[in-house]
């Protein structure tokens, strides 16, 4: 479609004789873009300037704008280095013609109009760069590249709005130009570098100095590292070293839009992910907004834009409710979680502000309002500087000025004012809040909390002043939510003793400033789940994973779970730290669960799942990580190494937020008696410090606690045997000397980590033994006494406990196992259990269902108690919150009913297993 067809507004001409003036150059135009030439010239003598000095270019242009623009910048790499001067003035002014008639009449948007500028830009940087290269090439200063487009091994970075695509209308190009040393030999750096410096100053030239009446961009290098100090290119290797070790927020915050515009793309690529950790830090950043709220009052105080708003002289870019408010905005929050969340690193700032609405960083209506204000300001921003091509953001000092610029806006000035006025101040409101919130009046103390609320600035994560700061703007929120709970007394205990273990207290009271919904998150967990509550104040960096980007989610695949660990463990430098990693890791993903079970994302039976994927991902991680740290003193794992076998409710995927992992070790060291590294050792002494080594790694209180308590008494012989057996004594052992408890376990069991064909074949011991096994006549009498000696250890402690007891969950367990090990079956399921002894005619179908259904209502409790408290209770014990949170989960009408439901649950089964195990 051609131009005319696409216009949607036109410029009121300021100038009528001006406007008439340029019009009487073209023939034959449509009325409406009559119009918006007349209109154009009338408000701008510069445009009006290139409207006759390019009038034959422009009326084609009309045609086709798209296609125009893409053959000028396709002319552009052709253009030899005595030429370039010329022919890039000649471009830029046709650019700037373009562009500037498409914005004001509508046909582009300003997306379409920011990213023609900053494309020109590009290629006009790029041919500099690569004529001067090859320049320096042929006069020896420089080895031939193999590409010339890679400028051999020069990399101009784009900064600022070039680098996010967003340049203005007459924009400076803030640019970085670098060489990757490592094309060169060292000897030859002193003579490379220079070059590379002369490729630089000559490219500014070009670029910059002002010939025959224009020029193409102003260029700025002073964003490279240390400017007053460093030359105008500098190596890939001092910027580095630069940044890592004095880099600023500031810098951060500019790297967020850095983009390779010219040169060696594939190098650059390499240093900006090099840069990645200095700008994205891996852990929730809020030292940022502080630093960002520095940088706005000093551009404040160097600009004299303090006070209250008046509109003549105002400043679109840097003034109260601007540009660069707006943009700050987006930044900061892309700096505080954009470590964790990738989605975030975006460069520009209409994608920036998307991708913090979608993660929940900014509500959606705010971010909407931002970009909204956003377009405007760069199109008042735009008209300004079209007037006479001056690198301006500064509104009209008088009645004139300002008439103009609301004829180029096509409206009245009074019109065009008060939208100014209220575009300005609700920029500034939707933003001051974030950087430096107004104090709130504090929320009046109930009187059921006034003397817990005082204790509060005693606790030590309020003992800094900037604690006590963001605290005092968060109590009215927090105390608001806490009278909100079911039970506000109880909720208030429970946070009081959340806040009293918390360390510290700055980051955690910024993150809940930043993001509301995680105090109320907090609150519904005090009121609901205490052991939830103390687990965080222990681990309060566990809150990072909340607003990640993906903390609601779907639940992943193991398999991505695994990798993901991996990755983490694998740039985490040396053993200790791979420990921490694990360890920092596997909470936030531990926390993950219990918040998704709290509010009822997912069920007891996918929380059980998802815990078990957890704890396998970990298993699966840590154990090659243990095993290279254990062969770099004793060699590698004798034979085929060693296999973890996951036992008990880990082997059956159902573990509980507070699970041991049962685990025993096998190994098969083939024909290998001993290891071979710098201290060897015997088999056997190999994998039983082996193994004892694992269970430190998983144990071991460190600076982020412990990942799990390991449990390992189901190993052959129990606590009397070694901690890892060999595959050969593991398989003597099951067939000759084991109880008929081993054989029970052995139904549970789950070869989990370990090289494929031996996992395979203790799989294929297990079903080999329990298949021999299902003969032995001892099983259903051994059964029978286990369940009375269990019995007895259980006496009744007025507690409810989802687990122990006859007919409770481990009863029905244990009795299910019986059933698979009589019928010589491999299923270690509690349903698929009972289906086997269905099959053989141990168990009649009804028994069968009423015991599945009884084991799920037990299972749901536990799961929930052990959220909730990490150990058996009274119902008259727990809150107000917990109790709904058992009451939603077991679908009972009240505690009274799932008291009784229990109780009948328990007879019943309990019944049936004494009925089952007397009938043999």
């Amino acid at each position: 479609m051609n131009f005319a067809d696409r216009i949607t507004r036109t410029p009121i001409a300021h100038d009528p004789e001006r406007g008439a003036d340029a019009l009487s150059l073209f023939a034959d135009l449509p009325t409406a873009l009559a119009d918006v030439i007349a209109g154009t010239a009338g408000c701008s003598p510069y445009l009006a300037d290139l409207m006759r000095r390019e009038t034959e270019w422009i009326t084609e242009a009309f045609d086709h704008p798209e296609g125009a623009l893409a053959d000028l910048l396709s002319a552009i790499p052709d253009v030899g280095l005595s030429d370039l001067p010329v022919a890039l003035r000649e471009a830029k002014r046709r650019v700037a013609l373009l562009t500037a008639l498409a914005d004001l009449a509508g046909v582009w948007p300003l997306e379409t109009v920011t990213r023609a500028l900053t494309d020109f830009a590009d290629a006009a940087v790029q041919a500099s760069v690569v004529r001067l290269v090859e320049a320096e090439v042929a006069r020896g200063k420089l080895p031939a590249g193999d590409d010339p487009a890679k400028a051999g091994g020069m990399v101009v970075l784009a900064m600022g709005k070039m680098g996010a695509g967003e340049l203005n209308y007459s924009s400076d190009i803030d640019l970085i130009c670098l060489f990757d040393e490592t094309r060169f030999n060292p000897d030859n750096y002193h003579e490379v570098r220079a070059a590379f410096i002369r490729v630089t100053r000559k490219m500014t030239a070009i670029l910059s100095d002002v010939r025959d009446g224009g020029y193409v961009f102003r260029t700025d290098l002073r964003l490279r590292p240390d400017a007053s100090v460093t030359p105008v290119c500098l190596s890939m290797e001092a910027a580095e070293r630069y940044y890592e070790s004095v880099g600023r927020t500031w810098e951060r915050a500019a790297y967020i839009k850095a983009r390779v515009c010219a040169g060696d793309h594939e190098a650059g690529a390499r240093f900006l992910k090099t840069l990645g950790p200095f700008v994205w830090r891996k852990h929730l950043d809020f030292a940022a907004i502080q630093d960002a709220h520095d940088m706005r009052l000093k551009i404040r105080d160097h600009k004299g834009l303090h006070g209250p708003l008046i509109l003549e002289g105002h400043n679109v870019k840097l003034g109260r409710g601007g540009i660069r408010e707006i943009e700050f905005f987006t930044q900061t929050r892309q700096l505080i979680a954009g470590g964790r969340d990738p989605d975030l690193r975006e460069r520009g700032t209409k994608e920036g502000l998307e991708k913090l609405a979608s993660a929940g960083w900014v509500p959606p209506e705010t971010a909407s309002r931002l970009y909204d204000h956003y377009r405007f300001h760069r199109e008042i921003e735009h008209r300004l500087q079209m007037i006479n091509d001056a690198q301006t953001q500064t509104l009209p000092q008088d009645a004139e000025g300002f008439a103009r610029l609301a004829a180029f806006t096509g409206q009245s000035a009074d019109a065009l004012r008060t939208e100014l006025t209220e575009r300005f101040d609700d920029v500034h409101e939707l933003i001051e809040g974030f950087f430096a919130p107004e104090p709130t009046d504090q929320a009046a103390t109930p009187d059921w909390g006034a003397e817990t609320v005082a204790r509060w600035h005693s606790y030590p994560a309020l003992r800094s002043a900037r604690a006590v700061e963001i605290f005092n703007r968060l109590r009215p929120e927090i105390l608001e939510c806490l009278q909100d709970a079911a039970k506000p007394e109880e909720a208030l205990v429970q946070f009081d003793g959340f806040l009293r273990g918390l360390p510290a207290g700055v980051q955690l009271f910024a993150l809940f400033d930043a993001n509301p919904q995680l105090t109320r998150l907090i609150v519904d967990i005090c009121a609901t789940a205490p052991a939830l509550a103390q687990y965080l104040s222990r681990n309060a960096g566990v809150f990072d994973a909340v607003i990640g980007g993906s903390f609601f989610s779907p639940w992943p695949r193991a398999s991505k779970l695994r990798k993901e660990l991996e990755e983490q463990l694998s740039v985490a430098g040396d053993y200790e730290a791979q420990l921490l990693t694990a360890r920092r890791w596997a909470k936030e993903w531990h926390f993950r669960i219990g918040v998704h079970f709290l509010r009822g994302l997912i069920s007891a039976e996918d929380a059980g799942a998802q815990y078990t994927d957890l704890a396998d991902a970990v298993l699966q991680g840590i154990w090659p990580v243990v095993v290279a740290e254990f062969a770099s003193k004793h060699g590698n794992p004798p034979g085929r190494g060693g296999a973890l076998v996951a036992m008990g409710s880990l082997g059956v995927r159902r573990l509980t937020a507070h699970s041991d992992l049962d685990l025993i070790m096998i190994y098969d060291p083939q024909d290998m008696d001993a290891s071979e590294g710098r201290r060897p050792l015997p088999a056997r002494t190999y994998f039983a410090r082996l193994t004892q080594s694992l269970v430190t790694a998983l144990t071991a209180p460190m600076a982020e606690g412990r990942l799990y308590e390991v449990d390992m008494r189901l190993r052959p012989s129990g606590k009397q045997g070694p901690v890892a057996t060999s595959l050969a004594s593991f398989a003597t052992y099951q067939r000759q000397d084991a109880w008929t408890w081993e054989h029970l376990a052995l139904t549970r069991a789950r070869p989990l980590v370990g090289a494929p064909d031996l996992l395979a074949d203790i799989e294929s011991i297990r079903c080999a033994v329990i298949a021999e096994k299902s003969t032995n006549p001892e099983i259903v009498a051994d059964v029978k006494d286990m369940r009375r000696r269990l019995a007895e250890a259980q006496r009744a402690t007025g507690s409810i406990d989802a687990k122990a007891g006859e007919g409770r969950l481990q009863d029905i367990e244990l009795f299910a196992q019986s059933l698979a090990l009589r019928a010589g079956s491999d299923a270690a399921r509690l349903s698929e259990q009972l289906a086997a002894g269905v099959a053989t005619d141990n168990l009649d179908a009804a028994d069968a269902d009423a015991l599945l259904k009884a084991a799920g209502l037990f299972w749901q409790l536990q799961m929930s108690l052990r959220l909730l408290t990490g150990e058996a209770v009274d119902f008259d014990a727990l809150g107000e919150g917990a109790k709904r949170f058992i009451l939603r989960e077991t679908g009972a009408a009240s505690i009274t009913d799932l008291e009784g439901r229990l109780e009948r649950a328990a007879v019943a089964a309990d019944k049936i297993i004494s009925n089952g195990l007397e009938s043999e």
